[in-house]
């Protein structure tokens, strides 16, 4: 499975903030809309990711308060991508080994969408159910042994 057919299941939705957005619209944002992060987009290119990790450090490092800071104070510069024809397994690993809970998903310079740790959660359980049932279906079909 490749992660443009997750893409079609999932949808386009997309929410983004600039860099120079303040950090406190951005949790808002993130709060209203039930999300866990937000693509950062300067000049129509990715330039970082806010993900509620992110956003904790901001208030830690502010005593308990969301600061006055702007997003580019706080987001991951470096978001790790993945592209539409990558392999489901190998999204996997990547999240896994770099504990990436948010991956973006970028055909050249064109952000597609966001790949969540739940969307991968939820595609191995429908894959697993799918599977379960064809194999209950085949079990259920096994042909009756001729007695001799």
């Amino acid at each position: 499975m490749k992660v443009s057919e997750i893409l079609k299941v999932k949808g386009n939705i997309l929410y983004t903030v600039t860099p120079d957005t303040p950090l406190i619209d951005a949790v808002n944002t993130m709060t209203e809309r039930d999300i866990g992060s937000l693509v950062v987009m300067e000049f129509g290119s990715l330039v970082g990711m806010l993900t509620f990790r992110e956003v904790l450090v901001a208030i830690h490092q502010n005593g308990g308060s969301v600061g006055t800071n702007t997003v580019r104070k706080h987001m991951n510069n470096s978001p790790i991508t993945v592209t539409p024809d990558t392999e489901f397994n190998e999204v996997r690993r990547i999240m896994l080994e770099r504990h990436a809970r948010y991956v973006p998903i970028m055909d050249a310079r064109t952000l597609l969408g966001v790949m969540s740790f739940y969307d991968v959660a939820k595609a191995v359980l429908d894959a697993q159910g799918f599977e379960n049932k064809m194999l209950k279906a085949y079990i259920r079909d096994w042909p009756s042994v001729a007695e001799e």
